[in-house]
């Protein structure tokens, strides 16, 4: 009598754990550029070094609430996602999480951030975040992104905000010099979101979503993404011009600057996939490293 060969059962390791997939609801590479803009805000905002137990409160506060905007965006976009080859593999898209049990993570991440910046902070910190959780997860994710190709644009002010949390943070006001700061981020989302839309666009077509390159054509975009990077280029001179920063931080803007402006002048004039993805990564890299300039020159005695 012949035995039936049962199928091993695939490994629990093919499957990612459940705190992983709760993890990948967090966008974690986003979170760690937003809150790591919030945390210059946070060091610029004072003379010397900023006070330690206000700092990491701050710090966690504002993580912890990126991450439920991340996450509740991973909810509303579900469908949208499980469309679109670069976020097919979220949780929420393939059906690993509920949509109760992602709303719940979001929500309890939201409630834990907003009662460390509550206790620990300052109320000012805890409405600016809060109402930039908002502006993500709800005007951006579910006004903006699917109606008009000018999404990024707009929806990018609470991408912007960071520095000001932080600076908010330290010092229980938003000067001009931190919406200088977020004025930098509002002025750097549109070519770095862009860049990324160019190679994507077959993406966001089969998504159902107006990105710029969809309803006004690749040529378009890239001359927009050379032109905004111009119109940053400028933008980021102003905290020199203004007196928050000296030369160290104004060398390290007008290097990074050109850069950028040259990666966005070859890709408007020799476009290829492969240098808009390029494109996208310099960007990141590009706000890093001229925030960090920002830091280092706030040390450096004048």
């Amino acid at each position: 009598m012949s035995s039936v060969p049962v199928p091993n059962p695939a490994p629990a390791s093919a499957q990612p754990s459940r705190w992983r997939q709760y993890y990948a609801l967090t966008k974690p590479r986003v979170v760690q550029l937003i809150v790591f803009c919030a945390v210059i805000g946070m060091f610029l905002a004072v003379p010397g070094w900023p006070p330690l137990v206000p700092t990491l409160a701050a710090t966690a506060g504002i993580w912890l609430v990126a991450a439920a905007a991340a996450a509740f965006n991973c909810l509303v976009e579900q469908e949208i996602d499980r469309r679109m080859t670069r976020t097919a593999w979220r949780p929420t898209a393939k059906g690993e999480l509920t949509d109760r049990q992602a709303l719940v993570f979001s929500a309890l991440l939201c409630g834990a951030g907003a009662a460390l910046l509550l206790a620990w902070v300052n109320a000012l910190t805890l409405w600016l975040t809060l109402a930039t959780f908002i502006g993500y997860a709800v005007i951006y994710t579910l006004v903006l992104k699917p109606n008009t190709p000018q999404n990024i644009v707009i929806g990018g002010a609470s991408g912007a905000m960071p520095p000001v949390l932080g600076w908010a943070a330290m010092r229980g006001e938003a000067s001009a010099d931190a919406w200088l700061l977020c004025l930098i981020i509002f002025l750097w989302t549109p070519p770095h979101f862009w860049a990324l839309a160019l190679y994507r666009t077959e993406d966001y077509r089969k998504a159902g979503l107006p990105m710029l390159p969809v309803t006004h054509g690749p040529d378009f975009t890239k001359l927009h993404v050379f032109l905004y990077t111009l119109v940053l280029f400028a933008g980021t001179l102003l905290p020199f011009v203004s007196g928050l920063s000296g030369w160290f931080y104004l060398a390290s803007a007008v290097v990074l600057g050109a850069l950028f402006s040259g990666y966005a002048f070859k890709l408007w004039r020799h476009y290829s996939d492969e240098l808009a993805r390029r494109t996208f990564r310099f960007s990141i890299l590009y706000l890093s490293l001229l925030f960090a300039a920002l830091l280092v020159d706030h040390y450096i005695p004048r």
